[in-house]
């Protein structure tokens, strides 16, 4: 099965259609993201171009399977069609955060520590202090 993620205004997804594989066929028997997009505007009546294909496989670009990764990341709802690196991606979390096209994901100035990461404890970023801080549960 084929997914296709519904943009909204400024490339928000705002839904995700699974399609059958058939359904992307072109004349050749090829799959093809063109037909699946005109297949889905007949259906629904949203412009083609609004309707962008996603891989379920793909996270941080990296495809589970071996494959291919399909624009960065499997849409989700909320998520952003960003044009320009033609990935799918989550809005910026802070300001200070930049974004790692290649990993479709973004990135602080400074990475987590590594018994954040690794050894079970919890930090947040604090963008005022421009940090880590270790998560105190109230």
């Amino acid at each position: 099965m084929a997914h296709f993620a519904k943009l909204g205004i400024n490339g928000k997804v705002i839904a995700v259609q699974v399609v059958n594989n058939t359904d992307l066929h072109n004349a050749e028997g090829v799959e093809d993201e063109s037909v699946g997009q005109q297949f889905l505007e007949k259906i629904h009546g949203w412009p083609g171009p609004m309707w962008k294909q996603t891989s379920y496989n793909t996270n941080v670009g990296v495809h589970k399977l071996g494959g291919t990764p399909l624009r960065g990341n499997f849409a989700g709802l909320g998520m952003v069609y960003d044009e320009d690196n033609d990935i799918f991606r989550n809005k910026q979390p802070y300001a200070s955060w930049t974004l790692n096209t290649t990993r479709a994901r973004w990135e602080p100035p400074t990475p987590i520590p590594a018994d954040g990461k690794d050894g079970g404890k919890r930090y947040e970023w604090n963008e005022s202090a421009q940090a880590w801080e270790l998560y105190i549960s109230p």
